[in-house]
């Protein structure tokens, strides 16, 4: 029977996620698929706290014709389980199109598909989720009570501030926009995750002209829906290199998404892993899909032949000072290959300029992250200090470094979300965790 619409609650939770990305996601999926044949008292209550007001992936960059880089067989369910009713195949069983998508002959949906199948599965959990809920802290209790709580969780909400008490924790905060030293956001800089968003609230573009600032696949991918999107006006596209370099896509060097790889990553030595790290990093940094370049290049090809020439590259640019104003942003450009700087006003300037992990240093109170000990992960994802297990407390997102680059991309998100019950699992048979009909109902 669903749960949604009401939160499950008891003396303590078996485990509360933090966040409600696709990682999160993922593990719940696991949870339910372990309830709905568990016994009663084997069931696992797990509760979710996401600060947005809803379920959402990527909403700036859901753009017309992008598609997924990674196949469909890689969603939250199929490679821990392909009988699971949270695969992509079921979703587009119970959607209807089925038929149509094996017929359009593709392993990469277009990313407004799969971020809709993100939000049929997000819909479709029993695990309690609260949103709208900005957790604030997580404390580490002196002793477990008598039902086994090792942490106690602070949030805020509409009504307030909550606490919560668990035997086990995972964060999974995501990412948080990275923008240049000199970059001050506003409604005409900002950063491509919030490309649509700012976009809508934009209005006439009087200068026609923008600006699209990285060398990777979302950088391309905006100068692209720019181009298309203002018929009358000239898109800048500037990056550090030379051009855009394409993605490695090819077979040998995608088992580095591989879930086994994780292992290989994990137990290989410090100078091994950092320098696999490095030699892969094409397969998802500063690159783009070649299909793309080549159609970019196509285009500012045809305008040289035929003009007007609204798509331009800036190879080798920086930007050295930018000064935002009501009606247009004002940007000093220096060409580093030729020695010369610039000035150009532009509609809107776009940082496509990547993401930094949110890491978990600033929940925690009480385990003692923020004194001197140094933070590392077990390869069950679990935090260390100084080498010595946080015990129940998970950690998803901030790992590449010690389990390769499929850390905070989808890749493995469906079989890390298996290992992760699997550890919640072992560590509430060890507490001997009081059945789940002693829960009582709560309004969410």
């Amino acid at each position: 029977m669903s749960r949604r619409g009401s939160l499950l609650r008891h003396d303590v939770f078996d485990v509360v996620g933090v966040g409600m990305g696709p990682s999160n996601l993922a593990f719940a999926t696991a949870v339910d698929e372990h309830n709905e044949t568990a016994a009663e008292g084997d069931r696992i209550e797990a509760l979710f706290l996401e600060q947005k007001d809803s379920f959402g992936w990527h909403p700036g960059m859901l753009l017309e014709g992008s598609t997924m880089q990674i196949s469909y067989l890689k969603d939250l369910a199929t490679l821990r389980n392909p009988r699971s009713r949270f695969t992509f195949v079921n979703y587009l069983q119970q959607a209807g199109r089925l038929i149509d998508f094996i017929n359009h002959q593709t392993f990469f949906p277009s990313r407004i598909e799969f971020a809709d199948y993100l939000q049929w599965v997000a819909a479709s959990i029993n695990s309690a989720v609260k949103y709208q809920r900005t957790v604030i802290g997580i404390e580490a209790l002196a002793e477990q009570d008598r039902n086994g709580a090792r942490y106690r969780i602070s949030a805020t909400g509409p009504e307030g501030t909550e606490e919560y008490l668990t035997r086990s924790v995972i964060v999974a905060t995501g990412l948080a926009e990275k923008l240049p030293s000199w970059a001050t956001a506003g409604p005409r800089l900002f950063h491509n995750h919030r490309l649509l968003e700012h976009l809508d609230k934009l209005g006439e573009a009087t200068e026609n002209r923008f600006l699209v600032l990285g060398s990777g696949q979302s950088a391309a991918e905006v100068v692209q829906h720019l181009h298309r999107s203002y018929p009358e006006a000239v898109v800048e596209s500037a990056f550090n290199s030379f051009g855009f370099s394409p993605a490695d896509d090819s077979p040998f060097a995608n088992r580095v998404f591989d879930p086994s790889a994780v292992d290989d990553f994990f137990y290989a030595p410090d100078d091994v892993r950092a320098e696999l790290i490095n030699r892969h990093r094409s397969t998802n940094y500063s690159c783009v899909d070649l299909e793309l370049i080549n159609e970019l290049y196509a285009i500012e090809y045809r305008e040289r032949v035929q003009g007007p020439r609204r798509l331009i590259f800036r190879p080798g640019t920086e930007v050295l000072e930018a000064v935002e104003s009501d009606a247009a942003v004002s940007v000093t450009l220096h060409d580093r290959i030729k020695g010369q700087a610039e000035n150009q006003r532009y509609d809107a300037v776009v940082c496509a300029t990547g993401f930094n992990s949110q890491g978990v240093s600033g929940l925690l109170r009480g385990v003692g992250i923020l004194g001197n000990q140094t933070p590392s992960f077990g390869r069950d994802y679990e935090l260390l200090l100084d080498g010595v297990p946080v015990t129940g407390l998970f950690v998803q997102g901030p790992t590449e470094s010690t389990h390769g680059l499929t850390s905070t991309l989808l890749s493995n998100v469906a079989v890390r979300g298996g290992e992760l019950l699997n550890s919640v699992l072992a560590l509430r048979e060890q507490h001997g965790a009081p059945a789940a009909s002693s829960l009582v109902e709560q309004g969410a």
